[in-house]
Formats: structure tokens, sequence, C-alpha cells
């Protein structure tokens, strides 16, 4: 586990695009459908209880928020899709604002992308990847709340979803992940030290 996730602190949220921080160092993005654990997740791998806030209500987070790790490295929650019950001008703003971060940002290096392992490559898991080819970012996908299931049909999930994204992205990469084991961090820490440019001593 890289010590250097534990400095992480809350820097800003953007309602709209214009106003994101500097587009300047590197920033990581987590995408993923409501209710899909990315929350639990930025706050597994940070190693703080209440980075990312995690709501009874998905869909709440209509905000891109930023986090600091220090002044050249950021991780940012994407807004969440999926289960939220909002007008549907809401979201297409959401959509529109998603889409200018994902196309515009340039100190953006790879996209977290959480799916539930019981219900993987839903419509907007497969709109992220489409986005993400088009720009030629790489993926890592996490396949949360692996928990859930069984070993042999977390694995069996994992391979399904390996097979069937097989061809789709250059830079693609997944693996199963579970908040509530902690299971999966070093993997995804990884991921995250190679697009941010940590070494493993940092």
């Amino acid at each position: 586990m890289n010590p250097v996730y534990h400095q992480t602190r809350f820097l800003t949220s953007a309602a709209s695009f214009h106003q994101t921080p500097p587009d300047e160092g590197i920033e990581v993005a987590f995408a993923g459908r409501s209710n899909a654990g990315k929350s639990s997740a930025i706050n597994l791998l940070c190693q703080k209880k209440n980075l990312a806030r995690t709501s009874r209500t998905p869909g709440r987070t209509q905000l891109i928020n930023f986090f600091s790790i220090d002044e050249q490295h950021r991780i940012v929650d994407l807004p969440g899709y999926g289960y939220a019950k909002v007008a549907e001008s809401i979201k297409t703003q959401w959509q529109q604002n998603l889409a200018a971060y994902l196309e515009q940002r340039l100190c953006l290096r790879g996209i977290m992308l959480v799916m539930d392992i019981r219900h993987p490559l839903k419509s907007f898991d497969r709109q992220m990847l489409e986005w993400s080819k088009g720009m030629e970012l790489p993926v890592h996908i996490l396949l949360t709340k692996s928990d859930k299931l069984k070993r042999g049909a977390a694995a069996n999930t994992l391979l399904r979803v390996r097979r069937e994204l097989a061809d789709t992205a250059h830079g693609l990469s997944i693996q199963c992940f579970s908040a509530l084991n902690r299971d999966g961090i070093d993997l995804a820490h990884d991921t995250m030290n190679r697009w941010f440019e940590f070494s493993q001593e940092r």
C-alpha cells in the first residue's frame, strides 16, 4: 500500500467544467454508476473514512469533486449515474459536464471505472469505455463488492468481462475489488502509481 495516498485532501467541487481547477499536473478520475461503490473505493484507497462521501440515496452527487494528493497530483470523483431521480434536463447537464471533462482535460491520465461485480457492463459503463477509447485514455476496471459473490463466481465474472472487452480499448485492465474485505488495494494502487508516475518507494 502506497502511503502517499494517505495525505489526500478535499480540494474543490465543480458544478460545471468551467469551474474546474487549473489544467495542470496529473489527474486520475473515478467514474461509475450510482451505487457501484465508487465512494467506498476512493475512501479505502486513500485510507480516509469520509473523504468521498457515501450516500444512502444513490445519484445525489451532481458535482465533479477534486481531491489533492499534493500540488501536482489529484484524484477526481466524477458524478454517478443510474439511479438518480432527477429531471432529464439535469441528467443532460451532468452528461455534458462529464463529456467536457473527459474530452478537454489535458492532465487526465486514466480512468478508474467502478462496476458492481454483480451488474457489470451496463450502458453507462460501455459509454465510458467508448469515450475513453476515443480519447485514447487507459481504463482500469474495479469490479467492486466482490465479497457479495463466492470466490469462484467472482473469478468467472472477472474472466467473462475480460473476454468481452478484449478488443474494446487500448490499455484496459480489470480486477476484483472489495472495500468491505479490503481486497484488491495493492493492484489498484499499482495502476494509480503508474499513471501518477509515483515510484514504489515514495
